[in-house]
């Protein structure tokens, strides 16, 4: 019997190694891209060599031609590809420069939608199904957030959008929306803050510095106590594998009660949710 063939951006460290694991122990073949050779080896090793991972920057048109002839399985096709790739560039939007924006937007978005694209003949050849990983964050965007929450929210747009076009090609689109992890992204996200706190004259700190504190408070808070990865890759393969496809799906307590959240509240308490959760009025949020 032949395998089942996945393909994973960002596999190689925190959920997406962990959804590479996960497919692996399920019985599929799985490709993906990785940021070194040390990520590359060690998925490798862990996964019994089912897992091949090729180090590729997505913002790059040749990197993701190239990942995609070596990764789209031949005839057989990709059964299911999983983008998985996402960066945090957190801070008041008064003080991130353009191009720190752009540049979220480039690996966020615009990376995401290069690899659909190079992968889309590969999936129609299998009828296989995209998901991609997006957050909460999409429906409920936090201050100090903003381009991540903003490059989530178009990812969705595009996935309904993508969803229409290829209906007729037997090719599905399902988003999911997982919530805080433990992954090693709170230290990446932790020295991204610290950047920013950094980088604050004594004016920007007088006007966001103690909100911003109370922000790197709550998000350190709220990632420290998130999701297993391992039960969020299970969660998240077992919505690529539903028959049939759901279009969107929370993954784990937390985000099924922010999208409950955002679906029952006005715009009003909305935003008095939001600074309920950076701790800037009383209550919480959920």
């Amino acid at each position: 019997m032949t395998s089942r063939t996945a393909v994973i951006t960002g596999a190689g460290a925190g959920l997406g190694r962990a959804i590479a694991l996960e497919l692996v122990s399920r019985g599929y073949d799985v490709r993906g891209t990785s940021r070194s050779d040390e990520e590359t080896e060690s998925l490798a090793a862990a996964s019994g060599a089912r897992a091949v991972l090729t180090p590729c920057d997505i913002t790059k048109d040749d990197d993701v031609a190239r990942f995609a002839k070596e990764a789209s399985f031949g005839d057989r096709g990709v059964d299911v590809l999983v983008s998985n790739v996402g960066i945090l560039t957190p801070g008041p939007l008064e003080l991130l420069s353009i191009e720190q924006v752009r540049h979220e937007f480039e690996v966020d978005v615009f990376g995401a939608l290069r690899v659909v694209q190079a992968f889309l003949p590969a999936l129609r050849r299998a009828r296989g199904r995209i998901v991609q990983v997006s957050s909460w964050s999409a429906r409920f965007p936090l201050p100090f957030s903003g381009p991540s929450s903003a490059c989530k929210a178009a990812l969705e747009a595009l996935a309904d959008a993508y969803r229409g076009e290829l209906a007729q090609q037997g090719v599905d689109f399902i988003t999911v929306l997982p919530g805080n992890m433990r992954t090693d992204a709170p230290a990446k996200s932790a020295a991204a803050i610290q950047r920013m706190r950094d980088a604050m004259t004594e004016e920007q700190r007088a006007l966001y510095g103690s909100a911003f504190a109370s922000f790197e408070r709550a998000f350190n808070a709220a990632q420290g106590s998130g999701m297993d990865p391992a039960v969020a890759a299970s969660l998240i393969v077992d919505r690529a594998e539903e028959n049939p496809s759901p279009i969107r799906a929370p993954i784990g307590v937390e985000a099924a009660k922010v999208l409950r959240m955002v679906r029952e509240r006005s715009d009003a308490e909305l935003d008095h949710a939001r600074l309920q959760f950076l701790g800037l009025a009383p209550g919480r949020p959920f």
